[in-house]
């Protein structure tokens, strides 16, 4: 929490970066390779309200907006803790991630198994 009481943006990216990790690179998920290889080539952070320290933990929905060949784009809505689902979020993101092959330094294709997986979140 900031001198204005409420979560700021430093905390809330790394809030995202917790939600998505374990969805996204768990050991067993179709996903987990992208552990050692992923970056993040985009942020957007909306904010709608504000978040207090009184209303964690915070519910995180993610889902993907955008799935192309090397990247996809993940979506997310921040609420308090127990707001219905279908109240407006506090905060709107998105992070664009891409598939990153570290021994060639270069972006490298999505597997169709990381695309099947990804697919199924697919905002429809």
């Amino acid at each position: 929490m900031d001198v204005f009481q409420h979560v700021n943006h430093a905390r809330m990216v790394t809030l995202l970066e917790e939600a998505r990790i374990p969805w996204l690179f768990e050991e067993g998920r179709p996903t987990s390779a992208l552990r050692s290889g992923c970056v993040l080539a985009d942020l957007r952070v909306r904010y709608r309200g504000q978040l207090r320290h009184e209303d964690t933990p915070l519910d995180i929905a993610m889902w993907i907006e955008q799935l192309r060949a090397v990247d996809f784009t993940v979506g997310y809505e921040v609420r308090a803790n127990g707001a219905a689902p279908d109240s407006p979020p506090a905060v709107l993101a998105t992070t664009q991630l891409a598939a990153f092959d570290i021994d060639t330094q270069r972006l490298r294709r999505l597997t169709d198994p990381e695309r099947d997986y990804l697919t199924e979140w697919m905002d429809k």
